[in-house]
């Protein structure tokens, strides 16, 4: 089984603010699409940043064969959302913004308007004896009032900068609120992944907040010794993907891990693989991206690669 993440960036259909201008260009980014996706060739992939259902629809319809595919119905403000496509029948388990009961709700802008829920929906399905949660937590990619993408003062970015990350973290703590309920204490029984568009690298503190009790990290005399925090643990798949590999965008001409896929001790155990891009390829070939995500419309394919882990 090879399952796998990959935001699309921004997969709408033609003549949209954030679509391709033509369908000239709307079916060559849909082309570059299913050419990785056939090649990847995924048991189950979780799809960030599908914007139209029908741009979803046609996506699948390119690759070819039988798919089975699932939307979040919580998109943002700007209608993109979160999905599977996947080659064994889904059974949605949880479609959720919420944040947990106890956590507050958080700061968002200079008004002192708060948010109560994450921007977009996660979503829990069942494939198989598989259960697994997609996600696209808070970007790091500012926007400032206006819509603008550059600050007025360092002070305004500075601000902007803690409203992004006191999000993003509550974020992530409502997905390991709905990780602890797919794993039920029964991480070494259960095949259970968390994955997604984390919009963060795997030492952030917010990536952290995911993997549950510390320790028996990947690359540790732990890994291989049992213990009573397997039960709700969850490893990054991360240290096992080639150091040459190990990005899924670059920013401003710098690497960065920040989609992951995080495994239950049952499937961690069974991993044979890892990897971003496509299997057998040195590293992928990606743009480098600025702060002004309008910059690439139309541009075919993805400024992100895929993260994928092969199981046994």
């Amino acid at each position: 089984m090879l399952l796998g993440t990959w935001n699309l960036e921004n997969l709408f259909l033609p003549g949209g603010p954030s679509g391709p201008k033509d369908k000239a260009a709307y079916e060559t980014k849909l082309a570059a699409l299913a050419a990785v996706i056939t090649e990847l060739h995924p048991t189950l992939l979780g799809v960030q940043e599908v914007g139209d259902p029908a741009a979803l629809r046609d996506l699948v319809e390119m690759v070819g064969g039988d798919w089975h595919t699932a939307l979040s119905s919580h998109p943002d403000g700007r209608e993109i959302r979160v999905g599977f496509i996947s080659r064994v029948p889904l059974r949605v388990l949880a479609d959720t913004t919420a944040f947990p009961p106890k956590l507050r709700a958080v700061q968002v802008d200079d008004t002192g308007g708060e948010t109560r829920e994450a921007g977009r929906g996660f979503l829990a399905v069942e494939a198989g004896s598989l259960r697994v949660a997609v996600c696209h937590l808070k970007s790091k990619l500012l926007t400032y009032p206006g819509d603008r993408f550059q600050p007025r003062d360092e002070g305004e970015r500075a601000r902007f900068g803690a409203y992004a990350l006191y999000r993003r973290a509550a974020e992530a703590t409502a997905l390991r609120a709905l990780a602890d309920e797919l794993l039920a204490g029964e991480g070494q029984e259960r095949d259970v992944a968390v994955l997604g568009d984390l919009n963060d690298e795997v030492q952030a503190a917010t990536t952290q907040i995911l993997l549950g009790p510390p320790g028996s990290e990947i690359g540790t005399p732990g890994f291989e010794n049992p213990d009573k925090g397997d039960a709700a643990r969850l490893w990054n798949i991360a240290p096992l993907i080639p150091a040459e590999q190990r990005f899924s965008r670059i920013n401003s001409g710098r690497r960065e891990l920040i989609d992951h896929v995080l495994l239950s001790h049952r499937l961690v155990h069974r991993v044979t693989e890892a990897g971003t891009g496509l299997p057998g390829v040195d590293a992928p070939h990606l743009p480098s991206i600025g702060a002004d995500p309008a910059e690439r419309r139309g541009e075919p394919g993805s400024d992100h690669a895929p993260v994928w882990v092969r199981v046994s």
